[in-house]
C-alpha cells in the first residue's frame, strides 16, 4: 500500500506522514528540503534558481521512491512528484519566475520520468486557506520559508485545488486542516484514521 501526502507549504505533510506511519506502521517516505542546496537561494531569488530547485526536486523524489520501494511494500510518502510538475513548475512559469525554454525542459523531462513510475493507491490532500498556511509556518520557524510571499501560497493553493478536481490517477480523499488539527489533537487524528480506513476498505472491496 502506498499513501501519498499532498498539500502546499505548511499544510501539515511530514507531520501526518509521520503520525501515519506509525498508526499503520509503514515506512515514512520523507521530503529533503533541508538537504537542498538550492532551497535557500530560490527564496532569495525565485527567478535564478527556479530551474535548478525544480529538477534537483524532480530526480531526487523519484530516487528515493525507486530506492525505498525496493524494500518496503507499504509506504507513507510526505509529497508527491506531481505536485512538482502540476503545480510548481507552471506556478513558477506563470508568475515569470521560470522562462518558458526551462519550463517546457522541465516538463518534458517529467513526463518522461512519471512514465515509468506507479501512482499511490491513496492520495491525502490536505488543504487549508492561506491564514492556517502561514501560522504553520511561522510555528514551525524555518528561517528559509521567513521570505515566502503570499501571494506565491495563494497562487499555489489555486493550482493545488484545480489539480485536486481534476485527480484520476487513485483513490484521493481531501482533509480540511483548518477544521481538523491533528498534530495537536488525538480525537482529529482519529478522524482522519477513520477516513482512511474507509477509502482502504473500498480499495480491497474493489479488488
Amino acid at each position: 500500500m502506498h499513501i501519498a501526502i499532498a498539500g502546499n507549504i505548511g499544510s501539515g505533510k511530514t507531520t501526518l506522514t509521520k503520525l501515519l506511519a506509525k498508526h499503520y506502521g509503514y515506512k515514512p517516505m520523507y521530503e529533503t528540503t533541508d538537504r537542498n542546496p538550492y532551497i535557500n537561494s530560490f527564496y532569495e531569488d525565485m527567478r535564478r534558481w527556479s530551474f535548478n530547485i525544480q529538477i534537483y526536486f524532480l530526480h531526487t523524489r523519484v530516487r528515493q521512491l525507486l530506492d525505498i520501494r525496493k524494500e518496503y511494500e507499504n509506504i507513507v510518502q510526505d509529497r508527491t512528484l506531481y505536485e512538482d510538475a502540476y503545480i510548481f513548475a507552471p506556478n513558477l512559469h506563470d508568475m515569470g519566475l521560470m522562462n518558458t525554454r526551462d519550463f517546457e525542459n522541465y516538463q518534458a523531462t517529467f513526463e518522461l520520468i512519471s512514465s515509468f513510475i506507479q501512482p499511490p493507491d491513496l492520495l491525502i490532500y490536505l488543504r487549508g486557506d492561506v491564514p492556517s498556511l502561514i501560522r504553520q509556518i511561522q510555528h514551525r520557524g524555518r528561517e528559509y520559508e521567513s521570505a515566502i510571499r503570499l501571494d506565491y501560497l495563494s497562487s499555489l493553493n489555486q493550482r493545488y485545488d484545480a489539480w485536486v478536481a481534476n485527480y484520476d490517477k487513485g483513490k484521493l480523499l481531501t482533509v480540511d486542516i483548518n477544521e481538523l488539527n491533528f498534530a495537536d489533537h488525538a480525537e482529529d487524528l482519529g478522524v482522519v484514521i477513520n477516513k482512511i480506513d474507509a477509502e482502504f476498505n473500498s480499495l480491497f472491496t474493489e479488488h
